[in-house]
């Protein structure tokens, strides 16, 4: 079985999504490193998915001791009782916040995540949350702006926020082991 989900940013205007197909028995674990590549993410942060009142993530003395193993839960035992969102939280300073809904469950033999949609690049990891985001933007559409230049620098010499290439996140995923 495969769920069809989708992994929405929170908060950004026009939206950044994927559509991504992952078996049913994955973990919240693989779940997150799925993401991390659906959205072009190193994994260089802390994480936690929020679910019926209860926080999951890697065991971590970072966090108390109510956060629950991410390993130990399945996306079949969440879905299988009946959930049909919640939320999952990278970088815990820029506070990436992610919605992730089941759009569908389909009978497969599947057994690798993939992406199948999407829009528009994820914000780069460590540009200030929301506000930041939206003044990187403003910076890299002004070729003038005095900042220009260095952040040009800082994100690798190339950014376009409307860019989403599946194929790439698709060759990444069929990586993950």
């Amino acid at each position: 079985m495969l769920y069809e989900l989708r992994v929405e940013l929170d908060g950004i205007e026009p939206h950044i999504w994927r559509r991504i197909q992952v078996p049913s028995h994955s973990t919240l674990k693989r779940l997150h490193e799925i993401i991390q590549i659906a959205f072009g993410w190193s994994d260089a942060h802390l994480h936690m998915f929020r679910i019926a009142g209860k926080e999951y993530s890697e065991l971590s003395p970072e966090f108390d001791a109510r956060v629950l193993d991410e390993s130990k839960i399945t996306l079949e035992e969440i879905f299988g009782g009946g959930r049909k969102s919640f939320r999952y939280e990278y970088d815990m300073g820029d506070s990436w916040v992610h919605i992730i809904t089941l759009k569908k469950q389909i009978e497969s033999e599947a057994t690798r995540a993939r992406c199948i949609a999407g829009a528009r690049a994820a914000p780069p990891e460590d540009c200030g949350s929301i506000p930041g985001y939206y003044d990187f933007l403003v910076i890299m559409s002004d070729p003038d702006h005095e900042e220009h230049e260095e952040k040009l620098e800082w994100i690798g010499g190339y950014f376009d926020p409307n860019e989403f290439d599946m194929d790439d996140v698709n060759t990444e995923l069929r990586h993950l082991r």
